[in-house]
């Protein structure tokens, strides 16, 4: 019996150490598996703690909106107190000193509502509403900005992959030279030194090779940095083909892009939102000089212990009131109320008191501070109506660089395409001449440094113009994909 429950214990056990682990492996991304560009900026703008910052100011500015629709609302507000009173104090039933401990009870709900403040009210709804428009907008900004960065990233990965694959292939390359020279040294076809030649340059390559393989974890290290992850290991990526085509697929010009971009970048329609913002801020504060008008109401009740019912009298005696016209004392009766203190429930109903008023005020004069807050506001107007027009000059000039900068790519790698192509011929030949021992290995090195350099210029050129032309891509609104 023992072991079957030391057996169920160790069972469950299992169980609930399986479901912690499987739930901390769904709490973290898989790292095994390779990334497409689209599950990377996927994760970034699902993950980024800045991007999550600046949600948190879009929904303060949401609360902000709800507090000045409210504002449009009557208010409503309750008051309940109760206290004690010692020593002399009128009593408000009697309109008499008393000397007795009065308790009270007091109730009272009351209203109020502005009818009008120079619109401030209606204003200040608007303005809200532009500025939470903005601060979406600043959102989607920055998940732009993420978005671009990571594309970078991913583009330069793929590049340094590439040269990676070159320096690689290099080193094969200069291997084999090594193994065919050294042959020919020891059956005596060519000197020692050539053998001391190739294979300074293999080690050359070999620290080329280790160069690459350096820049390659640095790419991929940046890469996760930017997407937040704990560690390098086991991150990988899906490696697309991609080519140049065979003509330019810069189909649109700067001033169309431009124009799509005026109505599809949040960086631009943030800075519209902000204009509209401060130009209702000079409404509301132009409503700072117009009459108040405000309706307000209120009702109420109260209670005392000292407020009594007389339910009957008793007669205590006679006194003296006067005498008669020969000198008669006349007396008349004196009587002792009987009372007792009036129900919570009576009382509540009897001392029931309303009020409605309208209050209007005019500001007159407040110091210049109405004045100054309209000059600010319309300073502030104009600050954001420059700070608009940089933006917009800003992306203009952003895609005129792209356009010109993907241009250049372009052209820069059909010339380095040419001078690739060139330079393959020249070492082929110059390897089949060094082969047979008719060109030194200085003269081998040069031609294959010539093609390295332009291999890697090539390479340059070519994700240089992916990049670009996929920014003026994104600038259209079209999606980031490879």
């Amino acid at each position: 019996m023992m072991y079957k429950d030391l057996k169920f214990i160790f069972s469950f056990f299992l169980l609930f150490v399986g479901s912690i682990f499987c739930r901390s492996q769904n709490a973290t991304p898989p790292q095994a598996a390779t990334w497409t560009l689209q599950q990377c900026i996927d994760y970034a703008l699902k993950n980024n703690l800045q991007i999550k910052q600046n949600e948190l100011n879009e929904e303060v500015t949401q609360a902000t909106l709800l507090a000045n629709k409210g504002k449009m609302l009557p208010n409503l507000n309750g008051n309940a107190s109760h206290s004690y009173n010692w020593g002399k104090s009128i009593n408000p039933y009697t309109n008499q000193f008393d000397n007795s401990e009065v308790q009270t009870d007091n109730f009272s709900l009351s209203s109020s509502i502005t009818l009008f403040s120079g619109f401030q009210n209606y204003n200040s709804v608007k303005q809200s509403q532009y500025d939470l428009l903005s601060s979406k907008y600043d959102v989607q900004k920055q998940k732009n900005d993420i978005s671009l960065n990571i594309a970078s990233d991913y583009l330069q990965i793929l590049m340094n992959e590439e040269l990676l694959q070159q320096s690689n292939d290099q080193l094969s390359l200069i291997s084999a030279q090594v193994k065919r020279t050294k042959i020919l040294v020891d059956v005596g076809n060519l000197p020692k030194g050539n053998l001391l030649d190739i294979q300074a340059q293999e080690a050359s390559e070999e620290l080329s090779v280790t160069d690459a393989q350096n820049q390659l974890d640095i790419s991929y290290l940046t890469l996760t940095q930017l997407l937040d992850l704990d560690s390098v290991g086991g991150f990988q990526i899906v490696k697309p083909e991609l080519s140049i085509p065979a003509e330019t697929i810069l189909t649109s010009t700067p001033d169309q892009i431009y124009t799509k971009a005026l109505s599809s970048q949040p960086d631009i329609e943030s800075a519209e939102m902000k204009l509209k913002s401060s130009e209702t801020a000079v409404s509301i504060a132009k409503g700072g000089i117009s009459p108040r008008l405000i309706l307000s109401g209120s009702i109420g009740s109260g209670y005392s212990n000292v407020a009594n019912n007389v339910t009957g009298v008793n007669l205590t005696g006679y006194q003296p009131i006067g005498v008669t016209t020969t000198g008669v004392e006349v007396l008349g009766p004196t009587y002792q109320e009987i009372t007792n203190i009036a129900p919570f429930s009576n009382q509540f109903n009897d001392n029931v008191n309303k009020a409605i008023a309208l209050q209007l005020t005019f500001p007159f004069f407040n110091g210049f501070q109405t004045k100054t807050t309209i000059e600010k506001a319309k300073i502030q107007q104009l600050n954001n109506q420059y700070a608009l027009e940089i933006t917009q000059n800003q992306f203009r000039k952003t895609i005129q660089q792209a356009f010109a900068d993907a241009k250049a790519a372009l052209k820069k790698y059909y010339s380095t395409l040419k001078n690739v192509t060139s330079l393959q011929e020249a070492f082929d030949y110059t390897q089949t001449k060094f082969n047979v021992g008719m060109v030194n290995s200085v003269d081998y090195d040069t031609s294959k440094n010539n093609l390295i350099k332009a291999k890697s210029n090539l390479l340059q050129a070519k994700y240089d113009y992916i990049f670009k032309t996929k920014v003026l891509d994104f600038y259209e609104g079209k999606p980031l994909v490879f």
